[in-house]
């Protein structure tokens, strides 16, 4: 399997600024698709971001669009989304997922059935 381990979540102002980190470890990492899904208290997992191995291809839930940003780094064995002109409804558990997922459609990347391998979970907490 592919282990991920989220990091970076923490409490901030509204408007603030928070760089989620997802550190891969196990099969490697260089050929899965990566996304991060939020979770916030009675509500399902959703949608926030994802990107091919290559970084070719990225992709962004509407809610997210123009203020998140995904990537990863060139050994591709690290993910990131860095979040910027948080909102108090970006307060969720966040977490990294990946994927050897060959599809590039928007539906299959942005379903979380789509993914066999999840982290932990990281809390964002956005305060207004």
């Amino acid at each position: 399997q592919v282990q991920l381990v989220e990091s970076g979540g923490g409490s901030v102002q509204a408007g603030g600024s928070l760089r989620l980190s997802c550190a891969a470890s196990g099969r490697t990492f260089s050929r899965y698709l990566m996304g991060w899904f939020r979770q916030a208290p009675g509500k399902e997992r959703e949608f926030v971001a994802a990107i091919n191995w290559s970084s070719s291809n990225s992709y962004y839930a509407d809610s997210v669009k123009g203020r998140f940003t995904i990537s990863r780094d060139n050994a591709k064995i690290t993910g990131y989304l860095e979040m910027n002109s948080l909102k108090p409804e970006d307060t969720a558990v966040y977490y990294c997922s990946a994927d050897h997922l060959l599809s590039s459609s928007y539906r299959d990347v942005s379903r979380a059935r789509s993914y066999d391998y999840w982290g932990q979970g990281t809390q964002v907490t956005v305060s207004s």
